[in-house]
């Protein structure tokens, strides 16, 4: 699944407790004003950008509910009308889409191109009709991180057919290089786009800090749309609770756990990264928890599938992850591997998998 297995910092489970007394009170939608200027202190520590706590920062329950609520907020039901996603991509793209009554249009990753997005593949007719662009930055499933030139490419289609863009980017603090990846709000303010009109920026605070069960993160961007975007998740009853917020601004002011979490994945992916090489197509990801490895062969759910069942490894086969478009699914040929469990099974997991892999053949 890719769900963190690293412990829980303690300070968020002692701001947990702290905030027990909160259950006795209705938590307001817009959140603690202690929680969005933690938030904002956070981008502008990490990005080096300065947002508006009061006007462009808004918590939600989580990365996957507050992308999902994005789109019924954004897209016009009666337009006919086209939401972009990377393919492979993380599936509530789709199903955002499909509730929202738009038609999703997959936008393929080029493998030659390092796995960026061909965004000039897509019709000048699907351009016009786009409403909503969601974008994965670092990438699931590849761990690849947009540049700024794609970024420049991606806000001139924006300005010139008006659709919101959705940066979904809660892998962000997990990276194997020197240089942090680059942000959306990041991107922006660098190309002088200081209001980051029709841009969203989605965070989460289960990867990096180990609490998928906490449900936080919030979203930062375009105010205009985060003022509609705060009155939709107000009718829909989507409010933090209160201890979770006592808990989420403890998490978001404190970067010493995140540095602890980001070294463990660094030193794991250092050393399964060239086990698996021996006998994959697989090199380190610039950023995320995944490896995306091409498959001997290229049956990608063959490899899943008997790699469970005679070496008891599970691996997420790529062709699961995509859709077909004009007869190629992108992500046929390839798995994900979730290096989440400790060092010592993901190293013992890679092993099997070599000798599976040798096994099949011949050697």
């Amino acid at each position: 699944m890719g769900e963190p297995q690293h412990p829980t910092p303690a300070l968020v489970l002692d701001h947990l407790v702290r905030g027990f007394p909160r259950l006795r009170e209705y938590p307001p939608t817009l959140g603690d004003a202690r929680l969005r200027q933690a938030c904002a202190q956070w981008v502008e520590r990490r990005y080096g950008v300065t947002v508006s706590a009061d006007q462009q920062v808004l918590p939600v329950n989580g990365s996957r509910e507050a992308l999902f609520a994005l789109a019924q907020t954004v897209v016009d039901p009666h337009a006919q009308g086209h939401v972009l996603s990377p393919n492979p991509f993380y599936q509530i793209y789709e199903g955002a889409a499909l509730l929202s009554g738009a038609t999703p249009y997959f936008v393929p990753l080029l493998r030659k191109a390092r796995f960026r997005q061909d965004w000039d593949s897509v019709p000048a007719s699907v351009w016009a009709k786009a409403q909503l662009v969601f974008v994965c930055s670092p990438s699931n499933p590849t761990g690849d991180v947009m540049d700024l030139q794609e970024w420049q490419h991606l806000f001139e289609l924006s300005d010139r057919y008006g659709f919101v863009i959705a940066s979904d980017e809660c892998y962000s603090e997990i990276y194997f290089r020197d240089q942090a990846p680059l942000g959306g709000l990041q991107a922006a303010a660098l190309l002088g786009r200081h209001d980051f009109q029709r841009l969203v920026m989605l965070t989460s605070l289960s990867k990096r800090s180990n609490v998928p069960g906490l449900r936080s993160g919030f979203v930062a961007g375009d105010a205009d749309i985060l003022r509609r975007f705060l009155l939709y998740r107000t009718y829909h009853g989507s409010a933090m609770g209160g201890m979770v917020q006592e808990a989420s601004t403890a998490a978001w002011l404190d970067e010493a756990h995140v540095v602890e979490n980001r070294r463990l994945y660094r030193e794991r992916f250092e050393r399964i990264t060239p086990m698996l090489a021996q006998v994959l197509d697989v090199s380190l990801p610039d950023a995320a928890f995944y490896l995306w490895a091409g498959v001997p062969g290229g049956n990608d759910v063959a490899f899943a599938r008997d790699l469970y069942a005679q070496y008891n490894v599970t691996v997420l086969p790529g062709s699961y992850l995509s859709r077909e478009v004009n007869g190629h699914n992108p992500g046929s040929g390839y798995i994900r591997l979730a290096l989440v469990a400790e060092t010592e099974h993901c190293e013992q997991a890679a092993k099997r998998i070599v000798q599976f892999v040798q096994a099949r053949n011949g050697v």
